[in-house]
């Protein structure tokens, strides 16, 4: 079992920036893949940003992909993401999810584990 906890949230202002971290526990090895999606009210989720455990399978949505960056520690434990110029379209609930599946589509239902998300709410 997968325990992952987010943090990092907030509200910003358009322009504005915010960092989100999610640290991973309760498994001896950290899953193949870990990845940031996020659900705005009445939305279904979407696949914002994933990365495999080697670092070397990086997927970002193309709305986000010139402003954040996906990026985990040395000891693979907390993956970050780092949101720069927000605009209002990134308000939405961001949760952290891990599973065996890096590739591309990188969908929801193929990541077993899920934080309790945490809230990012962009002002114009």
């Amino acid at each position: 079992q997968v325990q992952l906890v987010e943090s990092g949230g907030g509200s910003v202002q358009a322009g504005g920036s915010l960092s989100l971290s999610c640290t991973g526990s309760g498994n001896t090895v950290r899953p193949n893949c870990m990845a940031w999606f996020r659900q705005a009210p009445g939305k279904e989720p979407e696949a914002v940003a994933s990365m495999d455990r080697p670092g070397t399978k990086m997927y970002a949505s193309a709305s986000v992909k010139a402003r954040f960056t996906i990026y985990q520690d040395n000891a693979k434990t907390t993956l970050y993401l780092l949101m720069i110029n927000l605009k209002p379209e990134d308000t939405a609930t961001y949760y952290c999810a891990a599973g065996s599946w890096c590739e591309y589509p990188i969908e929801a239902t193929k990541f077993p584990y899920w934080g309790q998300g945490t809230q990012v709410t962009v002002s114009p």
